[in-house]
C-alpha cells in the first residue's frame, strides 16, 4: 500500500519524525512536502497534493499534519474519493477506518505528541474497512453526492 504524507510548517517536525519511523517499518511512502521548514508556506499546498493523489489512486492512503488539523482536513476532503478525518485517539481512528474506510489521517501537530501520533498512525495503517453492508451503503451514498456536486 502506498502512503502519501504531507505537512505545512506547523506540522513539519512531527511529519519528519513519523516519516522516519515509517521508513524504519519499511512502508512505501511518498513525501509530497514540505521538504524543508518554511514558516510562510500554506497548508493548502500539501493537503491538495495528498488529496489529489489519494483521490486518483484507489487503495492508497494519506497522512497530513498541520497545527490544528482543520485546514488540511477541509482541503483534502474537497477531492472526490477522499475520506479524511482528524485523529484524536486510536479507538476513534480505528472506527473511522473500519466503519467509514477513512483513507487520509489528519494529525493536529499543535495538540498531538509523538507517542499519540505513532499510535494513531499504526492503527490507521493496520485497520481494514469492515465492508459491512450498512457501511458500504454509506460510502456509495457519498460517491453519489460527489458525482452530483
Amino acid at each position: 500500500m502506498k502512503i502519501y504524507i504531507g505537512a505545512d510548517h506547523k506540522g513539519y517536525n512531527l511529519k519528519e519524525a513519523i516519516k522516519g519511523w515509517l521508513r524504519e517499518l519499511d512502508y512505501d511512502m511518498d513525501d509530497v512536502g514540505a521538504l524543508m521548514l518554511n514558516p510562510r508556506d500554506d497548508y493548502t499546498t500539501y493537503a491538495s497534493k495528498v488529496g489529489s493523489k489519494v483521490g486518483l489512486n484507489k487503495g492508497t492512503m494519506g497522512i497530513l499534519f498541520c497545527g490544528s488539523g482543520v485546514g488540511v482536513d477541509v482541503t483534502a476532503n474537497k477531492f472526490d474519493g477522499v475520506r479524511a478525518s482528524i485523529g484524536k485517539i486510536p479507538d476513534q481512528v480505528k472506527a473511522g477506518r473500519a466503519d467509514d474506510d477513512m483513507n487520509v489521517l489528519v494529525i493536529a501537530a499543535d495538540f498531538t505528541d509523538m507517542v499519540s501520533a505513532k499510535n494513531m498512525v499504526k492503527v490507521f495503517l493496520e485497520t481494514k474497512f469492515d465492508g459491512k453492508a450498512r457501511h458500504q451503503k454509506r460510502l456509495d451514498d457519498i460517491k453519489k453526492i460527489e458525482e452530483n456536486n
